[in-house]
């Protein structure tokens, strides 16, 4: 935390990634995010495909549903947070809400769209987290099948 007790990049990266484990738990894909704006959260929420039968609910988009409809300024002011690099449908919600900074805990197991964030002025930084890299690298060898439709490829 900050001096303030605003929360900090890693603070909030903690949060999805306990996120990720909630839905690990719940036999879900591994993959958590949080939405936050000036260190607060706004939204968290992790991948639900298998929980809700859904096509679109990853970490990220899972997040924003759980923060309801916000005003652009608040979108342009805010962070999403991701255990793992943004997917391609991920990354066009952080593009439509113009939110413009990203933070992920890994890109080893999967490098998503930040190339795209990044023509599109959005900084991504990545923390490298060992935890994440851990639980991605777990669930791929536990559940590949799983996790190529996750990803919208083939087994």
């Amino acid at each position: 935390m900050s001096n303030d007790g605003s929360m900090n990049d890693h603070d909030l990266l903690a949060l999805a990634i306990e996120q990720a484990e909630l839905g690990l738990s719940e036999g879900g894909i591994p993959i958590g995010g949080v939405l936050a704006a000036d260190g607060e959260v706004l939204g968290a929420g992790h991948n639900q495909r298998v929980q809700l039968g859904s096509a679109i609910r990853h970490g990220e988009t899972d997040a924003l549903e759980n923060a309801g409809r916000l005003p652009a300024s608040t979108y342009a002011k805010a962070t999403m947070y991701t255990t793992l690099s943004p997917c391609h449908m991920c990354t066009g919600a952080i593009l439509l809400y113009g939110i413009k900074r990203v933070v992920i805990g890994e890109n080893e197991t999967f490098m998503g769209a930040e190339d795209l964030l990044r023509e599109h002025g959005v900084e991504v930084i990545n923390l490298n987290s060992s935890r994440c890299k851990e639980m991605m690298n777990d669930f791929i060898a536990a559940h590949p099948s799983l996790w190529n439709e996750d990803i919208g490829e083939e087994d």
